[in-house]
């Protein structure tokens, strides 16, 4: 997912680990306090200070951000181990580890946070945009939903506004302070209700009208069912009403009344029946029936799915074929899949029959290991579950193929074979606080999601389908997106449900590839937050500068990925002996706010100078020329090469797979693309993949790695072709 313009014309994604997975969704959420760009907890790095550490400074916000002159603006900080803090510009102090300070700024302006003690001191920015006064508010939208409603009943009032400082709605004296909101009202007649959004420049205001009918009427039934509707004899059913405008119900046969307009209740017929519900007022009545069907024979036992394994598959192949059965409850029965969002849905391009429980394919586009929950309904309503694992091998050799042998994509940057220097800029080494997470695979097979970001290829006459882009920029409105195509933690995901599509060549058309961010199929379309384009692989073309991708760097993602295919090669998945011959992707908690060739964008924090002058942020820095200082390190698109001396972890010998990928890390290094887990290494999901044998990459932290220069390399900005 790529960065975008808000307030500095950047925000910080939050990235992998992918967010389907429950436990590797809780470093987002430091993540997602930034897109509101109110401030973003410290970047000091991984864990707690000890005794004998400078200060860490846990968040630094303002209660707005965005304001008109003259308005008050609540600053507040909270930080730990520091002995004094500072805010600037101003003179103020305090020796409170946390705490508020007011400020009315009359211009933009940013103010630092400094907490200090006597082993140092760490610093955190903070903007607060100010609008010129005489600027009235905006409203944006101001409805009713219903805009009608009978007597009695009440509607939602929702408003959007912008620059306001309150809100006021008549008739009434509703108030409040947020831009955005809702307040419920329940007229007695026809109202016209007038919001009215108030700064020190002005107000405006917007009307709404709610129709209130107070004609008198006979009630409403909503709905009358029973649950289960068939039962055997001697068992019960519930009963379930919602009705409108009702003083009474009663159900037939039986005495049963109350005065509930919804409610449930038990029944326990001996032979088949159908109850009336009636619901009166005093206008008069109304009446719906609803049957609960009674078998006299008894159940088979409890209901239950005794299918518990199904083969395994490959990408791009059809499937075997699985088929789910059931014992016990009363036959027949329903079969489909758990839309709890705990669990992912089947392998994309599977499908299951209701009736006969059987899983088929024709094609199967996900990878990697899923967990569906699996689940049969009887005759009588009554379920029962079982989770079910689906480990379908990924079909992605042809991502080696992705751009020229003569790419920075595929170069070599190992000191022995290249003479490459260590970049010594200012802005390029990994930041300090994070030099002691470990190198950790985001990818393999830890369940129940795929773990990873999936990649397909389709063959050069896929049809198009429209693509629809909801948020960021666009490179294509339709494209090569097949219904099978598998979005990044399925599409159970919350998070960044990156999809990845290699179009192969044609007798007329070059290979393309495909990128989508937070994809989305909509049964025949599909629609994203951002996508990007490359028409021609076999070009060193980059994207043009500062106009991003589906990924924070302005990078493809799919042929920086590590995948089971290259790493497999010719054998086996535990005897490899393949080789990756690309950088890899990997995130920080924080990049710079800045970005080096190959990248061509950048959503990270920090600032550089030259010569005592400001670069401007989010933009391309040289490594040739570099800044002269920085608040900040690790800029987006930076390579960086597990240093000569750092000896290979006594743990490969029995980690083959993890072997291949530190070789990698050796001759072609890792390459900083988004922000995320500090340390993520980022690949495909596979069911080949040993999560055992992959756990030996963690023996190796970021200090191990070293920043390279390339800029002997680079023949332009805007391609990734090498020089030699």
């Amino acid at each position: 997912m790529r960065s975008k313009h808000g307030l500095t014309r950047s925000y910080l994604r939050c990235r992998e680990p992918h967010a389907s997975a429950p436990s590797s969704f809780l470093p987002c959420l430091f993540l997602l306090a930034c897109l509101g760009m109110t401030g973003c907890a410290g970047i000091s790095g991984a864990g707690k200070p000890g005794p004998s550490s400078a200060p860490t400074i846990n968040s630094f916000t303002a209660n707005l951000t965005t304001i008109t002159s003259g308005t008050n603006v609540t600053l507040s900080w909270s930080t730990a181990g520091a002995s004094t803090i500072s805010i600037s510009p101003g003179n103020f102090t305090s020796t409170s580890a946390s705490g508020s300070r007011s400020v009315s700024p009359t211009s933009t302006t940013t103010y630092t946070l400094t907490a200090k003690n006597s082993l140092g001191s760490s610093t955190f920015k903070l903007t607060i945009t100010v609008n010129p006064a005489g600027s009235k508010p905006t409203i944006n939208s101001f409805t009713a939903s219903p805009t009608g409603i009978n007597s009695g009943s009440s509607s939602t009032l929702n408003w959007s506004t912008s620059g306001a400082t309150t809100i006021s709605i008549t008739p009434g004296t509703f108030t409040s302070s947020s831009a955005t909101g809702s307040t419920s009202v329940s007229p007695t007649s026809t109202t016209t209700y007038t919001l009215t959004a108030t700064n020190s420049s002005g107000s405006n205001t917007s009307t709404v009208t709610v129709t209130v009918n107070v004609s008198a009427s006979k009630p409403t039934i909503n709905s009358f069912t029973a649950s289960p509707t068939s039962i055997n004899s001697g068992s019960s059913s519930t009963l379930n009403w919602s009705t409108s405008g009702a003083t009474t119900i009663s159900i037939t046969p039986g005495t049963f009344t109350s005065g509930s307009a919804t409610g449930s209740t038990s029944v326990s017929p001996t032979a088949t029946t159908t109850y009336t519900l009636t619901a009166t007022n005093a206008s008069g009545s109304s009446s719906s029936t609803a049957k609960v069907t009674v078998s006299s024979g008894s159940s088979s036992g409890p209901l239950s799915i005794i299918t518990t394994t199904c083969p395994a598959g490959t990408q791009g192949s059809s499937y075997a074929g699985c088929t789910i059965s059931a014992t016990g409850g009363t036959p027949p029965y329903t079969f489909s899949v758990s839309t709890d969002t705990n669990f992912p849905p089947l392998p994309e391009g599977m499908s299951l029959d209701p009736s006969t429980g059987a899983i088929t394919s024709s094609l199967i586009g996900g990878q990697g290991t899923y967990g569906p929950e699996l689940v049969v309904t009887d005759s009588a309503s009554a379920t029962a579950t079982q989770q079910i694992s689906f480990s379908i091998s990924g079909n992605n050799a042809f991502l080696s193929n992705i751009f020229p042998a003569n790419s920075i994509f595929h170069h070599r940057v190992d000191a022995a074979s290249t003479s490459l220097p260590v970049d010594n800029s200012p802005a390029a080494a990994i930041y300090s606080g994070y030099l002691s997470a470990t190198v950790r695979p985001f990818f393999g097979n830890d369940g129940p999601f795929p773990n990873g970001i999936p990649a397909i290829q389709v063959p050069a006459n896929q049809p198009d389908v429209t693509v629809s882009t909801t948020v960021y920029q666009s490179y294509f409105s339709s494209g090569p997106i097949p219904s099978y195509a598998p979005p990044e933690g399925t599409a159970n995901s919350t998070g960044d449900r990156h999809v990845l599509v290699y179009l192969e060549p044609g007798a007329t058309t070059k290979p393309a590839l495909y990128e989508m961010w937070q994809g989305i199929y909509e049964g025949g379309s599909w629609t994203d937050s951002s996508n990007a384009f490359w028409p021609d692989v076999t070009s060193n073309a980059l994207t043009p500068q500062g106009n991003g991708t589906s990924d924070a760097a302005g990078l493809p993602v799919a042929p920086l990925l590590a995948n089971a295919d290259e790493v497999i090669g010719t054998g086996t998945s535990s005897a490899p002996n393949g080789t990756i011959q690309h950088p890899i992707r990997f995130t920080l908690n924080h990049m710079l706010n800045y970005w080096v060739w190959p990248a061509t964008e950048t959503a990270g924090v920090g600032s550089c100078s030259s010569g005592g002058s400001a670069i401007p942020t989010m933009s391309l820095i040289s490594q040739s020329s570099p800044p002269t200082s920085c608040t900040m390190t690790g800029p987006a698109g930076e390579i960086y090469r597990l240093k000569a001396g750092v000896a290979t972890p006594s743990c490969v010998s029995s980690s083959p797979q993890a072997a291949i990928l530190i070789t990698a890390f050796r001759n072609y290094g890792i390459i900083l693309a988004d922000n995320g887990m500090s340390g993520g290494l980022i690949g495909t999901p596979d069911a080949r993949w040993n999560d055992t044998d992959l756990a030996c990459i963690t023996s190796l932290t970021l200090a191990d790695f070293e920043p390279v220069n390339v800029s002997s390399l680079m023949v332009s900005n805007d391609s990734g072709a090498t020089a030699h």
